[in-house]
């Protein structure tokens, strides 16, 4: 992944299972993250055009995505193909809800603007596993050097692209990638690739968890 990419991480891919939507903040603002009956992933702007109503609130069916508040149904590229109250009506094609790029890469999904180029995220491993998502109330660039610092027994760091901590270590690859929520609260996304078992995956969910209570108490602190 390079200093430059647009591609922004929202959330494991592990926690958003077909069928279901889930809310999340980028930068301030708000943006709902679905996957359809077929397994694809998602992201949009939250907010229904119809009354400002959060997609995320919503429910999917198939490969459309219906806000909760009056039903009208949406279809993957974002345009409104039903409403309820007017059931023969030929929606107008300016109903529609702001898409983003999406894709999948090491357990993470990721959003950019239209157009960006998924290459981007090549130098990243392919498929990776779950470890947690930590919600901090720190800037991301403070959350990642505070990471950083604290690396999981056995492992080192090396070279990551903006945004990133990579930790190698036991023939193992650990991704942390930072989503700046607002100003100054940040989710960590953290993955593990290799050959991984439960007991790696159990120590690395110990390592993140107390990672975030002693960064909560030094915030405490701080305060």
């Amino acid at each position: 992944m390079t200093s430059t990419s647009p591609w922004i991480p929202v959330a494991l891919s592990a926690d958003v299972e077909a069928g279901t939507s889930a809310g999340t903040l980028v930068n301030g603002e708000e943006r709902v993250v679905w996957r359809d009956d077929k397994g694809e992933i998602h992201v949009w702007e939250d907010r229904c055009p119809h009354r400002g109503m959060r997609m995320s609130f919503g429910f999917v069916r198939g490969d459309h995505i219906a806000c909760l508040y009056h039903g009208w149904r949406y279809d993957t590229g974002g345009q409104c193909r039903y409403i309820p109250a007017h059931p023969d009506l030929e929606v107008p094609q300016t109903i529609k809800v702001p898409t983003f790029a999406a894709t999948e890469r090491a357990g993470i999904i990721w959003m950019a603007p239209d157009g960006a180029d998924a290459a981007d995220l090549s130098t990243l491993p392919e498929t990776a596993e779950a470890v947690r998502s930590l919600f901090l109330d720190l800037a991301t660039n403070a959350a990642l050097l505070a990471v950083t610092a604290a690396p999981p027994d056995g492992y080192r760091p090396v070279e990551s692209g903006t945004g990133l901590v990579t930790f190698q270590g036991n023939d193992l690859t650990v991704l942390i990638a930072g989503q700046p929520r607002d100003a100054g609260r940040t989710a960590l996304h953290i993955t593990v690739s290799g050959h991984t078992s439960a007991a790696t995956r159990r120590d690395l969910i110990l390592w993140a968890t107390d990672l975030r209570n002693r960064l909560e108490a030094q915030t405490t602190e701080a305060a």
